[in-house]
């Protein structure tokens, strides 16, 4: 997992951040050039655990490499994003899928992270059940997005596994009034 390649294509969602070009007749409106740091990476691992610390430092060392200008607490929620995803994917998928792919998408407002499994089953955030002592890594990651002001999902992928990502705007959500 030394590796994380820069991908080249279309997204998922649109992290940029910008307005695209406007068509037909009329002004053009102008995309803003990418800043340094966007981009999209992909790397994958071995579905064991591992692969979890592995996958944490990877998308660390990313951001600070790439510039990006988060804060610290929305670097932790990155990372503890990743911990939860990847743990999910290595516990749960590993029979069906022997490697996880992580990606990052980094744009001039969001950074998205999203794992990605070849495991068929779809699941859904548990409840909170405060007589177990886990199940709640999905209701984990839901929390942390929306309190950071950002979105999450669950999307089939075309192979029949699944996607689960989550995106963090890169600045502070307004208070809650």
């Amino acid at each position: 997992m030394e590796t994380i390649e820069r991908e080249d294509g279309g997204r998922d969602m649109d992290v940029s951040g910008s307005v695209p070009p406007v068509e037909g007749d009329g002004p053009k409106v102008p995309v803003p050039a990418p800043l340094a740091y966007e981009g999209v990476w992909r790397f994958t691992a071995p579905a064991v655990e591992e692969s979890v610390p592995q996958a944490r430092r990877a998308v660390r060392d990313l951001l600070g490499r790439q510039g990006v200008p988060a804060r610290q607490d929305l670097v932790y929620s990155l990372l503890l994003i990743v911990s939860e995803l990847v743990t999910n994917s290595v516990r749960h998928a590993a029979l069906l899928s022997p490697e996880v792919a992580v990606e990052v998408a980094i744009g001039r407002e969001w950074v998205r992270v999203a794992v990605e499994d070849n495991h068929p089953y779809r699941p859904k955030a548990l409840e909170a059940d405060f007589g177990q002592t886990g199940g709640r890594g999905l209701l984990l990651v839901r929390e942390i997005t929306r309190e950071s002001g950002g979105v999450c999902d669950v999307e089939h992928t075309s192979t029949g596994g699944k996607v689960i990502w989550a995106a963090l705007p890169l600045t502070a959500p307004a208070p809650a009034g």
